[in-house]
């Protein structure tokens, strides 16, 4: 087998991450267009973001297959999936079609971004793969940064379609460069639990569904009950089924630490506040302060790239505080931010009393993401790293998919689309919803035990198989 090039592996993977990442949040400041052009409502916005990130997050989870078919192989074919769905939404003719689409990118983008990282870990020698490791994660954080400025800038100089059609040739390079530039590998074939992949896929789906739907249709409504019931149902033996079977998509004996858990609880905390509310600001932004979608991009930039800036600086601050306590102040700030914003919104509110929050929250997720990261993989056992991180990072996407629905629950109860009160009516209640859990969490985080004597060596080795990758919010 050829060596592998690491920078040609880079160029791909690279770009490859970039564009999935950049897909994250690069729909937001085109829901206001999308929904005037498609003539949908609430309801298809929350589908247009939710269809993407809960299909990414459930499929996030099953990782044997690429060890078992290949990782490269299964790398092109997972961009040319997502190249294609891309193709699909860039054409969609309704809401329904888009959703649809955004559903088969979410399952495309799932197959990419973990495998981007263990391509290129393969291909760079051990003593460089920190350098890797961090150019990795600059590279997923440029896009989750830039995903709201970029879908910004393109929805107002073209149309919300070139959104998705800017990944048509990208991907279709990366296609071609992909079986000159990357070298196959596999790793141990392990048995893939389709069953727990179906049954958590099914239950979450439901209980989104009928989230989303309750408003429109009622809490107690044969639609809304029809899906939250089998939902639950569904949740409840994929649990049990995790519990009996000899190599589970969910490892629940992980769960028996009391760190893996709450850890875990506070990033589906933090992605559901956290995103939730960006999902319902960007819109309040462009619809009550009429700002442009390139506006709306540039005027986020405090909260969405202070991660960028803040990051680098988490590691002397776990040194001299612990990451306990470094959790604990990350979602300080973030409550202090989305308070600050709930307090001050009105439809006359002038952009520079939001920025002291925008600072606030942005600096909350910069401190928040590395010492997640690092206390997800110090309390997993050693040998199943890998599975945790993977189970950390699909549960922080299935916490932007509850936040959307949850929060946009709450708004459509209490506000809608007709007139900036209206909208601010409904935006404030779904604020102070994200405020009290980001609060709820920062008490959470000081429950957080020590982290156990190997943690040290299991947070500083660069991760080898797919499912060790780490993804955006």
């Amino acid at each position: 087998m050829n060596r592998p090039h690491p920078l040609r592996t880079f160029i791909v993977t690279g770009i490859a991450l970039f564009m999935v990442a950049l897909d994250n949040l690069i729909v937001t400041n085109a829901l206001p267009d999308i929904r005037t052009d498609l003539g949908t409502g609430l309801e298809g916005l929350e589908w247009t973001v939710n269809a993407y990130t809960l299909t990414f997050a459930v499929l996030l989870l099953p990782a044997a297959i690429a060890d078992r078919w290949g990782r490269r192989r299964l790398f092109i074919g997972g961009l040319a999936v997502f190249t294609a769905a891309s193709a699909a939404a860039a054409l969609a003719p309704n809401i329904g079609t888009l959703i649809a689409a955004r559903a088969v990118q979410g399952a495309g983008g799932a197959i990419v971004m973990p495998l981007t990282l263990t391509l290129l870990a393969a291909a760079v020698p051990p003593a460089r793969r920190g350098v890797a490791l961090a150019a990795w994660s600059m590279m997923s954080g440029l896009g989750v940064a830039l995903g709201p400025v970029l879908g910004g800038a393109v929805t107002q100089a073209a149309t919300w379609q070139w959104i998705f059609w800017i990944n048509v040739p990208v991907g279709a390079v990366l296609l071609a460069l992909a079986p000159g530039f990357l070298t196959e590998s596999r790793g141990a074939a392990k048995r893939l639990d389709l069953a727990g992949t179906v049954l958590v896929a099914g239950g979450v789906l439901g209980i989104v569904l009928g989230l989303v739907r309750a408003n429109e249709h009622g809490w107690t409504s044969a639609q809304v009950l029809g899906s939250l019931i089998p939902g639950a149902v569904l949740v409840a033996a994929f649990v049990a089924r995790e519990l009996r079977t000899a190599e589970p998509v969910l490892p629940m004996r992980m769960f028996r630490s009391r760190g893996f858990s709450v850890v875990n609880g506070l990033s589906l905390i933090m992605s559901f506040a956290m995103f939730g509310a960006t999902f319902l600001l960007i819109q309040f932004m462009q619809g009550v302060q009429h700002m442009s979608p390139l506006d709306a991009g540039v005027r986020s930039l405090p909260w969405t790239g202070m991660p960028l800036l803040v990051a680098p600086l988490t590691a002397p601050l776990i040194a001299r505080l612990g990451v306990r306590n470094v959790l604990a102040l990350a979602l300080a700030f973030q409550t202090a931010g989305l308070a600050w914003l709930a307090a001050v919104l009105s439809p006359t509110a002038a952009y520079g009393e939001m920025v002291p929050a925008f600072v606030l929250a942005g600096i909350g997720m910069g401190l928040f993401f590395p010492p997640i990261a690092r206390a997800v993989l110090g309390f997993a056992p050693p040998e199943l790293s890998g599975v945790a991180s993977g189970v950390s990072n699909s549960l922080r996407q299935l916490g932007t998919v509850l936040g959307i629905a949850v929060l946009g629950a709450v708004f459509a109860a209490q506000g809608d689309f007709t007139t900036p009160q209206a909208f601010t009516d409904g935006l404030q209640p779904a604020l102070w919803l994200a405020v009290a859990a980001l609060a709820a969490g920062t008490v959470t985080a000081l429950l957080i035990p020590a982290l156990p004597t190997h943690a040290e060596q299991v947070v500083t080795k660069t991760p080898e198989t797919p499912e060790t990758a780490e993804t955006p919010a």
